[in-house]
């Protein structure tokens, strides 16, 4: 009987070896089930047509999604982003573009979003797109919300929604993610680290 090469038998263990750690790599190092990938936010704005293609290649954006009719966690976030804005050097807060995408389509028109975003400065940006976008922007951002009916209410209904601040990049990479906080303390460690970085 005759005897395969020996090369042969090696060559095909190899090849098999380079095949399972690319699965393995895939598998450890793709986003998981859930886990925020990121990606384009081009959406109509309160400066117009927004893009993160539009940020320098020095500066990140903070990515947050609310709404202008939340009581509470929508204002407190913005007021953290100013408050964290107000804490660095003037040239670092050139490198930093605060964006708000609401997860209320229905009712936040860029004009409320223009009046509400001015309330915490003129460099804030408020995205308004369409259902289907919203969608596509929050899915990839791991972003959840949901709408609740508040019959006794004059609003009508509030959105229950996900409050991380994504630190990212004109692609879209995600730098950092800072959890809810209502003190810029995180924040604003993490705006240095990719600052400075």
């Amino acid at each position: 009987m005759a005897r395969k090469p020996l090369w042969l038998g090696t060559g095909l263990v190899a090849a098999l070896l380079v095949v399972s750690g690319i699965g393995l790599y895939q598998y450890a190092f793709a986003p998981k089930e859930g886990e925020p990938v990121g990606g384009p936010v081009e959406l109509p704005s309160t400066q117009g047509d927004f893009s993160l293609t539009q940020l320098d290649e020095d500066q990140v954006a903070i990515l947050s999604f609310g709404y202008t009719y939340c009581p509470d966690i929508c204002p407190m976030t913005q007021s953290v982003k100013r408050q964290a804005l107000a804490q660095l050097s003037e040239e670092q807060r050139e490198r930093v573009v605060p964006v708000m995408v609401t997860v209320d389509p229905e009712r936040d028109t860029i004009a409320r979003m223009q009046e509400y975003m001015g309330f915490f400065g003129e460099e804030f940006i408020g995205a308004v797109g369409s259902q289907e976008q919203l969608e596509d922007v929050a899915s990839r951002y791991g972003v959840i919300w949901r709408k609740v009916e508040a019959p006794d209410s004059a609003m009508d209904y509030t959105i229950d929604h996900s409050a991380s601040l994504f630190l990212v990049n004109r692609e879209g990479d995600i730098l950092q993610r800072v959890l809810y906080s209502p003190t810029p303390h995180g924040l604003v460690s993490a705006l240095e680290s990719e600052l400075d970085g």
